[in-house]
């Protein structure tokens, strides 16, 4: 006779799409609940997974779930719901789905809870009053507070030591324990708030975006703005109307680096108002982000900020999700769990029923696409909030004009100009390092990553050749390994060869540079940023990491150098994504006093992704575009899915992705298939790189065949890995 017993389904921290089954002992079955990490066998091994399904089924030898690892759930039913949503879409394990979700190292078999106390936390005991004039002072102090650590009231009253003990004999006191969150903000002053006030385009988009907060029911927004036209103020207001109807905000950035000024924004308008803001972002230590998780969960929290991975924060009752730049690809997760943050927003919003608002300069082809089919309403702040102009662009035609160093001679005239006004410049040049890479002149031999397929950058400062890829380097060699030649010489030109050729032309300017090397450490990018704010720095030299959302008031100049290498990329997004980022760097000027000028170095002047972002012009560059992705059946007009195919041998790697692809083309329907190929990268990280494209016209194609195919790749040698990228960005 079979026995019941309660069954737990479990996504376990494994690269398998299959749940499995445990029974719950009695021991656990209060705690076992839906959402709670669990330790449980696996073959020979004890690993972790989180309960997704608890039921009354037949105890057909099951094996034990063998302990719980938290007291309350970590993933409530609608956040489940999002991520077995997003396993299926992505094609990903659910166990290593919730991974990535949760904040980091809580999927290992080791039982951390990372819980940080206060060992020596006092409490008044009531019952106990004491007769020093001292001791009273301190223990109204206490009381005052709900109860102190020690640290503080030391730092209250100058060592109290003596009297604290004595009042713990008294039994005045009390010492126990309290957990102590970890606070990223502990340091930092609370900021001053701005009192704006609204223009009529952010009036008529707040209007629109609180009547949806109100009614309880998904919406998407487009908040399109120019460069400085407010959108911040009008998050802003929306939160406070969501919060005053008792539900919480999510607010995303697309980097780490632009949190501080957005958390700034937002500490200065709510904390006042004794509202807690979380952030969640991998610039936070694991015991910071741990904690921020917690607090969400157990609804502390009502404003969570924070980068991609924040769209799985926790929020039990989300009244509003806020997608800001939401054009920029950061918000795509590059490997692994491929998964793009601002399409899971969406997708959270209608499940959870809240507004979505997707904000932006210079909107995605997709987004744009979304309001013409009439999928998201489209509200538009034309006006910079100032009422000053936008500054003009030039483009310099090096064609016609020569360059001295790696600056033509009109923006040096420029530059000086704005150094004698005591204003602040901006420089482009998206590329690292000095230089691209050396270059042997005697028999033109060049130092190659031995793990990728590119060359090495050269850092004149570290005195090393760097692989960006895979963080290989090497250091400089004295003669060619080839010819024993002494003529190695660096080629091209990256933000450290620019930093010193303008400390030449400009020795009286300060000079910063902001990139991946000068901001690596905790707090670096923010110091840079607080130096230009200070007007600490005259000139600051930088990646595309400079063009994303900062607002420095005393930026008169901007300049752009190697416009060209961001133009001839092999992607059919290499004009969009050239079009985005000069609009959005070109912004950065005049943002306070209006005006302010642009320069584009480039040798094709007439092509339409520069012409457009000349103009500002987002409409024209949308029509120009469009009718060439709508040829190709490229999205936004189609669809696509990239299988990439790696392994530690070329030929190997080749003829499973050969057979793989025959087999395809006979499961494909209305799916046409490109490949295989060798990747644009073609040796990544010691792997060999095929790559098959599929495309279809509509999503249901592409997923029926996906299912298909499971069978195939099981047939792939153990030697050949498959990723699969849904709705890939790139193709390199």
């Amino acid at each position: 006779m079979s026995v019941t017993a309660l069954i737990a389904d479990v996504a376990v921290n494994a690269p398998l799409r299959t749940l499995y089954s445990y029974r719950v002992p009695e021991s656990l079955a209060a705690v076992a609940e839906v959402g709670v990490r669990v330790l449980v066998p696996f073959g020979r091994r004890t690993i972790v997974g989180v309960v997704v399904r608890r039921y009354q089924g037949d105890d057909t030898d099951l094996k034990e779930v063998r302990e719980c690892l938290d007291d309350v759930p970590l993933l409530d039913a609608q956040l489940l719901r999002t991520l077995r949503w997003a396993a299926d879409y992505y094609h990903y394990p659910l166990g290593q789905v919730i991974k990535n979700a949760l904040p980091g190292g809580l999927m290992k078999a080791t039982k951390r809870t990372a819980i940080a106390t206060e060992k020596q936390y006092c409490r008044i005991n009531p019952e106990r009053l004491p007769a020093g004039k001292r001791q009273q002072q301190i223990l109204s102090w206490i009381e005052a507070q709900g109860g102190a650590d020690a640290t503080q009231i030391r730092s209250e009253f100058p060592a109290p030591t003596t009297v604290l003990n004595r009042l713990v004999e008294l039994g005045c006191l009390e010492l126990g324990e309290k957990e102590r969150l970890r606070d990223p903000f502990l340091a930092e002053p609370l900021p001053a708030d701005t009192d704006l006030i609204l223009n009529d385009s952010q009036n008529h988009a707040l209007v629109q975006v609180t009547e949806q907060i109100s009614s309880g029911q998904f919406h998407s927004f487009l908040l399109q703005g120019v460069t400085g036209s407010g959108k911040t103020e009008v998050y802003l207001r929306a939160v406070a109307e969501c919060l005053q109807q008792g539900r919480q905000a999510l607010i995303l950035v697309p980097e780490i680096s632009l949190t501080p000024q957005l958390v700034s924004r937002f500490r200065a308008r709510f904390e006042p108002l004794g509202e807690q803001i979380a952030t969640l972002h991998s610039g936070l230590s694991a015991g910071e982000r741990y904690d921020a998780w917690r607090s969400i969960v157990r609804g502390d929290v009502n404003i969570v900020i924070g980068a991609r991975s924040a769209v799985f924060a926790p929020l039990p009752r989300p009244g509003l999700i806020i997608v800001d730049e939401e054009h920029d690809t950061s918000y795509k997760q590059g490997e692994g769990f491929r998964y793009h943050a601002r399409d899971l927003a969406l997708v959270r919003g209608r499940q959870q029923q809240c507004p979505v608002v997707l904000g932006s300069a210079t909107p995605s082809m997709a987004t744009s696409y979304r309001c013409e089919q009439g999928k998201c309403t489209l509200l538009s702040l034309p006006d910079r909030v100032h009422a000053g102009a936008l500054p003009t662009v030039e483009l310099v035609d090096l064609r016609t004009e020569p360059l001295r160093g790696l600056l033509a001679e009109s923006l040096i005239e420029a530059i000086n100009l704005v150094l004698e006004q005591r204003r602040q410049v901006l420089l482009l040049l998206n590329r690292r390092g000095f230089a691209p890479y050396l270059l042997c002149t005697d028999c033109g031999t060049s130092f190659h990553c031995p793990n990728c397929e590119i060359t090495l950058t050269y850092h004149q400062r570290q005195r090393r050749l760097i692989c960006h890829y895979c963080d290989y380097h090497d250091q400089i060699p004295e003669r060619c390994p080839a010819c024993q030649g002494e003529g190695i010489f660096p080629q091209g030109a990256g933000t450290e060869r620019l930093e010193e050729e303008l400390t030449e032309l400009f020795p009286h300017a300060r000079i910063a540079r902001m990139d991946r090397d000068t901001t690596r450490t905790k707090g670096s990018h923010q110091k840079i940023v607080k130096g230009m704010m200070e007007e600490q720095v005259d000139i600051l030299v930088g990646t595309q990491m400079i063009a994303k959302g900062h607002d420095f008031p005393k930026v008169a100049l901007v300049g752009v150098l190697g416009a060209d290498s961001l133009l001839n990329l092999p992607d059919f997004r290499s004009a969009e994504r050239s079009f985005a980022l000069l609009t959005q760097v070109a912004g950065r000027a005049g943002r306070a006093t209006g005006g302010g000028r642009v320069f584009i170095q480039t040798f094709h002047p007439e092509h339409a992704a520069l012409t457009c972002a000349a103009a500002q012009d987002v409409d024209a560059f949308y029509q120009h575009e469009l009718p060439f992705r709508r040829e190709l059946g490229y999205p936004p007009c189609g669809h696509l899915v990239n299988l990439i195919f790696s392994g530690n041998t070329a030929d190997q790697v080749n003829n499973a992705a050969l057979r793989f692809g025959r087999r395809l083309l006979t499961l494909a329907e209305e799916v046409e298939i490109l490949g295989p190929s060798p990747c644009p990268l073609t040796r990544l990280r010691g792997k060999y790189r095929y790559q098959i494209l599929l495309k279809s016209s509509t999503r249901p194609p592409l997923r029926d065949l996906l299912v298909n195919m499971e069978a195939v790749v099981a047939e792939l040698p153990r030697q050949v890995a498959i990723h699969i990228d849904i709705d890939p960005l790139d193709m390199f």
